[in-house]
């Protein structure tokens, strides 16, 4: 199934300068950037055929694959000057880079790369930044035995803060964290029917307009997951992430807790 990846947007929030032009899903969790991850996690369940809709920092993220060292993250054997691989991340992927527009809402990226999609029933969609350790199989299939457009996972809510009831004299009745109020948030996995696209106008959003007409219709189902997710909307959020990693807590490399993954294997750089 082809993965489209939303990865054009400024990314404000993690950037550190105005001369700071590297897209937020090219930062750095790790040796690999945040969007290697999310891609390893689709390759690990056998997605590997991904269409990145880009538009600001797009060199980057080009730079990167177009001169990507297997070496990073892979065992090797370096042998009369020649490299020997012991896996390969890659080798495998098919990777579509398609220049979707700077400004372009997410609705509109995905408009702008539906040709990409060859007219497949179904595809998988992600925001590139946000890391989990969901089980992918699972959310398909349950979209596949559904009649309806669209699927999004949604998770808890993430906020640390605390809601306060209120009464009219002022007095507080009680406090609620924000966690454990039944709400759900959008968790940035899709899985999504060409339907969809009846429903995203010219320069349109993918939740908002998308998303929101097909649960007008009943159209759209949520897959609930209370395991690992983790946004990457701050520097702060990244960081921390990066520490995880650096010691070993990495919920989301299904492909290492799993085994080799899908996509492993043997070849010669």
């Amino acid at each position: 199934m082809k993965v489209v990846l939303f990865c054009g947007g400024y990314g404000m929030r993690m950037r550190s300068g105005a001369a700071d032009d590297v897209p937020k899903p090219m930062a750095m969790v790790g040796p690999r950037p945040l969007i290697w991850h999310v891609m390893r996690y689709y390759a690990h369940f056998g997605h590997t055929e991904f269409i990145l809709c880009l538009g600001y920092g797009a060199h980057h993220i080009k730079d990167f694959f177009l001169h990507y060292e297997e070496t990073t993250s892979n065992d090797f054997v370096l042998r009369g000057g020649r490299t020997e691989l012991l896996s390969t991340d890659i080798s495998d992927w098919t990777i579509t880079f398609a220049q979707t527009g700077i400004e372009s809402p997410i609705g509109e990226r995905l408009r702008r790369v539906r040709h990409h999609l060859d007219g497949d029933e179904m595809f998988l969609a992600n925001y590139a930044d946000v890391l989990t350790d969901a089980p992918l199989p699972e959310m398909i299939e349950n979209f596949a035995r559904r009649d309806a457009g669209a699927s999004m996972m949604v998770v808890p809510p993430q906020s640390s803060f605390h809601c306060v009831d209120l009464g009219e004299d002022g007095l507080v009745g009680g406090i609620t964290a924000v966690s454990d109020l039944p709400l759900w948030e959008n968790g940035g996995y899709f899985v999504l029917r060409q339907e969809v696209f009846d429903h995203i106008p010219e320069n349109g959003d993918l939740v908002a307009d998308g998303c929101a007409q097909l649960a007008k219709r009943g159209r759209l189902v949520a897959h609930q997951h209370r395991g690992f997710w983790k946004p990457t909307d701050t520097v702060k959020e990244r960081a921390a992430l990066d520490d995880a990693y650096a010691r070993g807590d990495r919920p989301w490399a299904v492909w290492e807790r799993d085994g080799a993954g899908a996509n492993a294997g043997v070849g010669t750089a």
